[in-house]
């Protein structure tokens, strides 16, 4: 039908959906030992320590409230040893629509990605040259961060900064 009526499909259908870059990537993270879940935020660039990994996001995209829901993000995942050696486990795409497929598992730690953001309540490190950091709203913050009192929903700290 395409051909009959004018020889190509219509441009709308090959535009790729706009791509929102975020300053900061949500993670949520397993400890197989204790079995809780914490989630922590960290900017783009910045390296978290979670248990002995290390967790650094290098972009992380969504689309616009308009379009079908995708998040993703670009990660890389360092093991430390025993021997206080690093060790790369992990570098690619987590897709947080797909945990079980696109997560980190490890033999003590899981790490998958559950959302980006433009803003956090941590504040950024000193040397973050990511994406802009919008600005939180004194009067209401950010509608899609939670409180932070540093202290995760089940009573544990949450991860700090890596900062060699």
């Amino acid at each position: 039908m395409a051909a009959a009526v004018g020889g190509s499909t219509s441009a709308a259908a090959q535009v790729e959906p706009e791509k929102i870059e975020n300053a900061v990537a949500v993670f949520s993270g397993l400890d197989k030992i204790t079995g809780r879940i914490i989630s922590f935020d960290v900017y783009i660039g910045e390296t978290v320590q979670f248990g002995a990994l290390q967790v650094t996001p290098r972009v992380c995209h969504t689309r616009p409230r308009t379009e079908t829901p995708l998040t993703t993000g670009f990660v890389q995942v360092d093991e430390i040893t025993l021997n206080n050696e690093v060790r790369r486990i992990f570098s690619g795409w987590m897709y947080a629509a797909s945990p079980g497929l696109h997560a980190v598992e490890h033999a003590v730690y899981d790490v998958w990605l559950t959302d980006c953001k433009m803003s956090s309540d941590v504040p950024p490190p000193e040397n973050y040259t990511g994406p802009p950091i919008a600005e939180v709203e004194a009067a209401g913050g950010d509608p899609l961060a939670g409180p932070d009192d540093g202290i995760d929903v089940i009573g544990q700290p949450r991860p700090k900064p890596f900062r060699p």
